[in-house]
């Protein structure tokens, strides 16, 4: 190993190996929110009281879930410009142009990571008591109005553990798209790896990169649980008082 032209290449780093994050982040939060949105749609679908929606959605997440993302990307981009449903042509917004193999990258995580969230959506749902729902109804609340106020914002609370850790695959799985010709970090680190030849030490860096990443976006995640769990501490103070006087005066007795 070179030591001196990693520690360099930490230290001094091209513009392009920035330019590759920058898509990397970008990429990520955007097929993470298409994902957590359809998930969402996915999962309601699910509890429908339709069985030809029911199964449906099933299907769907056992497609999605049962086959792999490197496999995915393949066939969105290839199969699906072959079958002639979409040539994916630019997509000019803008500055910004959005070239076929983004937008066959973006489609294929957002529908990857919406099998995963329809699941952790679902279970969050059914750890709600039903009689919230029931009580939402004694009070003249439809259905839509009680799930948008009183199920949907406890099932994200339940939910914003597991998203964090999904939201880490994300950053990981764009590590794949270089595969269909998308020039995010690895596939930039890829290309100076050709030019240069210093396989290790590039990988390396990769690497430590990607720890970077996950790492701060994990401080993230444990700061966004202790400040959406800061109206339960009360809550649990006041039970945890309660059960010790009631212990107390039953030791008394």
């Amino acid at each position: 190993m070179d030591t001196r032209f990693l520690v360099d290449f930490i230290l001094n780093p091209p513009a392009i190996v920035w330019q590759g994050l920058l898509v990397t982040v970008a990429i990520s939060v955007v097929a993470q929110a298409a994902g957590v949105a359809l998930g969402l749609v996915v999962a309601l679908a699910r509890r429908s009281a339709r069985r030809w929606l029911r199964f449906l959605a099933g299907t769907y997440v056992w497609v999605w879930r049962g086959t792999p993302l490197l496999v995915q990307l393949l066939l969105v981009y290839t199969g699906v410009a072959a079958a002639g449903f979409y040539r994916y042509p630019d997509i000019v917004l803008g500055p910004l142009v959005i070239a076929g193999p983004m937008q066959a990258a973006l489609l294929t995580l957002a529908c990857n990571e919406a099998a995963y969230m329809s699941e952790i959506f679902r279970s969050a749902i059914q750890t709600i008591d039903s009689g919230q729902s029931d009580a939402a109804r004694a009070l003249a609340m439809t259905p839509a109005t009680a799930f948008r106020w009183i199920i949907l914002p406890q099932a994200f609370r339940i939910v914003l553990p597991p998203l964090g850790n999904e939201f880490t695959l994300m950053i990981k799985g764009t590590s794949l798209l270089s595969i269909i010709g998308v020039r995010e970090f690895f596939g930039t680190l890829q290309d100076i790896n050709s030019a240069t030849f210093r396989t290790f030490e590039i990988f390396l860096y990769a690497a430590l990169c990607y720890l970077f990443l996950t790492t701060v976006l994990g401080f993230g995640q444990r700061w966004l649980e202790r400040r959406m769990a800061r109206h339960e501490a009360p809550a649990a103070k006041l039970a945890a008082a309660r059960l010790s006087r009631r212990s107390l005066l039953g030791a008394q007795r």
